[in-house]
């Protein structure tokens, strides 16, 4: 499957929509609630250590956890920020932000901290990439529990063979404007809480299932230098950790013992030589 089958067609042609801001529901009666923060950056590039968010936006809103229904909006919150240093091109090509949009302009911390303290706990798109530009200046955010609605969603076993956000509303029947942080947030509520799925269905409910569950990381230890195999195991969703120079994976305890069956057949031919490490639900997404 690519595109979901209650998709709009005329004739052999899709017909997409333009993403709007995510709406509350009418409920006659709420059970249990839940509150998630949703939130994107953009910046300077992809130097988690270096590089500065130039864009951020946070939506706060509040869910029926068992449907995934929308509530309410309780907060939102978007700003630019001047990281004093002239924008590289592609990222102003990127998205569209240009020096003089940000030019003296800052983000609030206290404010967007004291929005997160409303939160059960935050999510964005790539939650690996997001947490650690956000920790380095939010004194909430290191403390917070994150999700990721791109690695904490199986979309694969949903039918979809990519998880890029755009591609992914592309296949749920619409479009927005990509790369302003946002329009991102909104999108991505969209795709949570699309009205092809059931209630008991809807991404948003699986993210939030899995945001409760402790998930191990396995890390390529004793690996023997092979481009090959270096290109296997990246395939297989490793990531590269500069600091300690080695292929790691985030796995579920259901996963665990699989990718470790794979990991030694692939790397280590005689028996697994490498390393797991539990992750607590708040130190997720830290990498």
């Amino acid at each position: 499957m690519s595109f979901i089958s209650s998709i709009k067609k005329d004739g052999d042609n899709i017909i997409l929509y333009k993403c709007g801001e995510p709406m509350p529901e009418l409920l006659i009666s709420v059970e249990d609630v839940i509150t998630i923060g949703f939130l994107d950056t953009e910046t300077t590039g992809l130097d988690k250590s270096n590089d500065q968010i130039i864009e951020l936006a946070v939506k706060v809103v509040k869910f029926e956890e068992k449907s995934g229904k929308i509530i309410s909006i309780d907060h939102e919150y978007e700003s630019f920020n001047d990281p004093n240093e002239k924008l590289d091109e592609k990222i102003i090509q990127i998205t569209g932000i240009t020096d003089e949009m940000v030019d003296g302009q800052s983000i609030d911390w206290p404010l967007v901290d004291n929005i997160f303290k409303g939160t059960d706990f935050v999510v964005s798109h790539n939650a690996s990439f997001d947490r650690p530009f956000v920790d380095r200046d939010s004194s909430v955010s290191p403390y917070l529990v994150w999700a990721c609605s791109m690695d904490d969603i199986d979309w694969l076993q949903r039918g979809f063979t990519n998880t890029k956000q755009e591609l992914l509303c592309y296949w749920h029947g619409f479009y927005f404007d990509a790369h302003r942080a946002m329009n991102d947030v909104d999108a991505m509520i969209n795709l949570l809480t699309h009205s092809h799925y059931d209630d008991d269905d809807r991404p948003l409910t699986e993210l939030i299932n899995n945001s409760k569950k402790h998930t191990y990381i396995i890390k390529v230890t004793n690996f023997p230098f092979d481009e090959i195999k270096k290109n296997t195991i990246k395939a297989n969703g490793y990531n590269w950790n500069a600091i300690e120079k080695l292929w790691y994976k985030m796995v579920s305890l259901t996963e665990l013992e699989n990718e470790k069956e794979w990991l030694t057949g692939v790397v280590y031919e005689t028996y697994f030589k490498g390393l797991v490490e539990e992750i607590n639900i708040v130190d997720k997404y830290k990498l």
